[in-house]
């Protein structure tokens, strides 16, 4: 059951390019075929894939941008988690969780300065809400307005 997190890799793009998601899903994450290349060209963003046995089940972007980190959190040592999808046939499966609890050592490892992973979840998403905060994030009550309504904004303090 163990997955490991790395980031982008060109061999990645097939499994990547295959995701599917959930209709539910769909209203509040991108396919990593539709947000990855930009934020290939991008400086400051950091493709992140979810590994089962080398095969990707899960994908996520961090951003160190200021400019972009911003709207959710004054704290010039955060990074922030968009973009977070599971492949349809892996969820369910404790996956997700294991990748967010290894994401604190993940980014400590490679972004030695951060001191907070902070993400915007929609107010309705109630399953990644729930992922969020048995991982160990926490809302301080901080809200935006985001695409398709109201977002939470969830820190985690490294």
């Amino acid at each position: 059951m163990d997955v490991a997190l790395s980031f982008y890799k060109p061999e990645h793009a097939d499994g990547l390019n295959g995701f599917v998601l959930s209709e539910e899903d769909k209203k509040f994450t991108a396919l990593p075929k539709d947000v990855l290349p930009q934020a290939l060209v991008i400086r400051d963003r950091y493709p992140t894939v979810i590994l089962k046995e080398d095969r990707p089940v899960g994908f996520f972007i961090l951003h160190t941008s200021k400019e972009t980190i911003a709207p959710y959190s004054n704290n010039v040592s955060a990074i922030l988690l968009s973009a977070l999808s599971l492949h349809a046939p892996y969820q369910g499966k404790g996956y997700a969780k294991q990748a967010m609890l290894q994401l604190p050592a993940f980014v400590a490892n490679y972004f030695p300065w951060c001191d907070e992973i902070v993400l915007a979840v929609n107010h309705r998403n109630h399953r990644a809400k729930n992922l969020y905060r048995s991982s160990g994030f926490i809302d301080k009550g901080r809200r935006r307005i985001g695409p398709i309504g109201e977002q939470h904004i969830l820190h985690h303090f490294l």
